[in-house]
């Protein structure tokens, strides 16, 4: 149930949190900046209005998935720093200083799976909207990158010994009888397959990895003659079939039986080949380096994002103000989509491209290598290097926060190096201080 805003505007007679914060700090100056009406008028249709327990303010969720990415800490650490940080709260909407959790860890889950991808995408809109003129640039570049699901490096012997321990999960939770629990033939079976790489020890490991697929084989079986034909596992058991008949050079393969979607993407990268994840696209402008759109795919062709992603890029933007889009080689057969024109490094047509055209191509081409650090910045600061949300729907509900976490960061770091912030903090302050240093050593001198 949408909680009831109370009517009054009473504060704390000793202790208010505008009237006690610096005001020129960049997460004070943030709160304001934010549209919070906004998302409370988007996402208060997504709450029953008359039934079921009272809702968190809304404002206090979105700022908590903001200060979440742009802290770069987990759900658990951001309601944990929100008791001690009182800009926190001023962010989330709080008049007067609590010193107490504000909810459970879990409430911010329950909170994305409500607003969904496109709630998500209205924070992101908002990080563009307070970027004022420096989000309108004709000039845009685009790269993609791979986001990592959070899953171990997979190996047929991990998927199927965890295969066999699902079914004996599911067994002792339906009280099925078990043939055979394999526990001591699996413990021997691991003894047999260290050592691997060694000329000696190769044969008998690979015969110990054939002997563990039948086993995760044959307990799929029993369990699958236990169970009732229309029983809740059975998606899992199909998932199960397909892991144990995959083979290596299939397409689409399964490296994950929790994140089935997982994707296996070669990038090339000489200290890791391979990436499991899925494939994400990237929207900067050139001049000012402002996020204006952050996408989620699972693993297509580079040029078959470009539609999408300028789609999406448009549609956060408000209007259609992109005129150019500096790309790689990597998306060789793309022009132009709808009015945009598509721009990639090629060998230059001197007859048909004058020398005033080649420098100008240059210069962009030379400002597209700008968007890389960015892709860094977004994977070492804002969570976009291990994704931790479940699902196609999590995959695109990070990258989105992570753009969206950049975008209010740009404006802090501006905010804070601001003229005021220059001249008061350090001008003023040094003269302060010397004046201060001055009265005393006069009193020293003087005996007053």
């Amino acid at each position: 149930m949408i909680k009831k805003t109370a009517k009054t505007s009473q504060t704390s007679m000793f202790f208010s949190l505008r009237d006690t914060l610096d005001q020129k700090h960049p997460l004070f100056i943030l709160a304001e900046k934010i549209n919070w009406k906004m998302f409370e008028e988007s996402f208060s249709p997504l709450y029953c209005l008359d039934n079921g327990r009272p809702a968190l303010s809304i404002r206090l969720m979105v700022g908590l998935l903001i200060l979440k990415h742009l802290r770069n800490i987990s759900d658990e650490s951001v309601v944990e720093q929100y008791s001690e940080n009182v800009y926190y709260q001023y962010l989330c909407g709080q008049n007067e200083f609590v010193a107490k959790l504000p909810c459970q860890s879990s409430e911010l889950v329950h909170f994305r799976n409500r607003i969904g991808e496109q709630g998500v995408e209205m924070i992101l809109k908002e990080s563009i909207r307070i970027n004022d003129d420096d989000r309108f640039d004709p000039d845009v570049s685009i790269d993609t990158t791979v986001q990592e699901k959070n899953i171990s490096y997979p190996t047929d012997n991990k998927l199927h010994r965890r295969i066999i321990s699902k079914c004996r999960a599911i067994s002792q939770k339906e009280g099925l009888p078990v043939r055979q629990s394999y526990i001591r033939t699996l413990k021997k079976l691991s003894m047999d397959q260290r050592f691997r790489k060694h000329p000696k020890n190769y044969s008998k490991a690979r015969k110990a990895d054939r002997k563990v697929k039948t086993i995760a084989g044959r307990l799929v079986r029993e369990l699958e003659r236990n169970l009732e034909p229309n029983s809740e596992y059975q998606a899992e058991l199909e998932l199960f079939k397909r892991v144990l008949n995959q083979k290596k050079d299939d397409k689409h393969k399964v490296y994950s039986l929790h994140e089935a979607e997982v994707e296996c993407i070669g990038k090339g990268k000489e200290s890791k080949k391979y990436e499991f994840g899925n494939k994400v696209s990237i929207i900067t402008t050139q001049r000012t380096g402002v996020i204006v759109g952050a996408m989620s795919f699972r693993n297509p062709y580079d040029g078959h994002t470009l539609q999408p992603a300028l789609d999406q890029a448009e549609r956060l933007l408000g209007k259609a103000s992109i005129k150019t889009a500096t790309v790689d080689r990597g998306y060789r057969g793309v022009s132009k989509i709808n009015e945009v024109i598509i721009q990639r490094p090629k060998p230059f047509n001197k007859k048909t491209l004058t020398k005033y055209k080649q420098n100008k191509l240059k210069k962009h081409f030379i400002r597209r290598a700008a968007i890389e650090p960015t892709i860094g910045h977004l994977k070492s600061d804002h969570r976009m290097s291990r994704n931790y949300y479940k699902g196609i729907t999590g995959d695109s509900i990070n990258v989105m926060l992570s753009a969206a976490a950049y975008n209010f960061k740009r404006m802090m770091r501006k905010w804070k190096s601001s003229f005021y912030y220059f001249f008061y903090y350090r001008i003023i302050s040094t003269i302060i201080s010397f004046f201060n240093q001055f009265i005393y050593s006069q009193k020293e001198i003087w005996g007053f």
